[in-house]
């Protein structure tokens, strides 16, 4: 009896989630970390220097990584599973603590200007 080759290719199926969308999840966690660490840059002798640059950079970055998470979680399958939508929900809260810490880089100094106690206005 002859017997026939079958050649066929395994199926791939996507229902884990892909490795980039966890990790961008990951590395903006880091950020948003990394941007808190860095709010001790702002004063130095009671004096207000100002956001620093890694502030900027961070502040900015995490948002970004959260966006992309979300895309790349959306792009990937057209239905979501178990994971991807705890992923999903995770990255949002990310996002909206993110979007806060960036506001906060570009508010107004607290102190007024002058010094670490923040009671200039009150004083005037």
């Amino acid at each position: 009896m002859a017997t026939m080759n079958r050649t066929t290719t395994p199926s791939r199926s996507r229902s884990g989630l892909p490795v980039t969308t966890v990790v961008l999840g990951v590395v903006s966690a880091a950020l948003l970390t990394a941007h808190i660490s860095f709010d001790s840059d702002t004063f130095q002798n009671c004096t207000y220097l100002g956001p620093s640059t890694r502030m900027y950079v961070t502040a900015w970055a995490g948002p970004l990584c959260s966006v992309a998470a979300l895309v790349l979680t959306r792009r990937r399958a057209p239905r979501f599973t178990g994971a991807q939508v705890v992923l999903v929900c995770v990255v949002a809260v990310l996002l909206l603590v993110q979007l806060i810490a960036l506001y906060w880089v570009y508010a107004p100094d607290p102190s007024g200007g002058t010094g670490c106690s923040g009671l200039t206005l009150l004083t005037r």
